[in-house]
């Protein structure tokens, strides 16, 4: 399996999706969306991954981090299932996806199992088209 992991998180593949999960709570600036998604690219080796990103640990997202996420934060990836602690988060998450169209498909869940799932579908999808 391949890992790597910074000071606040921790990344790895297993069965062709890559996790993350954070080692604690984080409150983000803009050095950590930087780092993060710095590390999520070296462990990408650059190319497309259906991630599985658990934001449980993660608190506020200044508007600094928002903007910088929006044009960098999608870069290598075919989707993106966000998994979180509740489904008052989701409501909101999902209506910020209202107004912010992703350029992958993202989705928002409360259970890994079924966030997995959903990627595994989708990758599924991929690979037949591109047969």
């Amino acid at each position: 399996m391949t890992e790597l992991e910074n000071e606040f998180i921790r990344f790895w593949v297993s069965d062709g999706i890559l996790y993350s999960k954070f080692k604690c709570e984080v409150n983000f600036d803009l050095d950590k969306i930087k780092k993060l998604i710095e590390t999520r690219h070296v462990i990408s080796n650059n190319d497309n991954q259906y991630w599985c990103y658990d934001v449980k640990e993660a608190n506020g997202f200044s508007k600094e981090c928002r903007d910088y996420v929006d044009i960098h934060g999608q870069e290598f990836l075919f989707a993106c299932a966000l998994v979180i602690n509740s489904h008052i988060q989701k409501f909101l998450f999902n209506t910020f996806l209202k107004l912010k169209k992703s350029k992958i498909p993202f989705q928002i869940f409360t259970n890994e199992e079924k966030a997995t799932e959903w990627l595994l579908e989708i990758k599924a999808k991929n690979e037949i088209n591109s047969i």
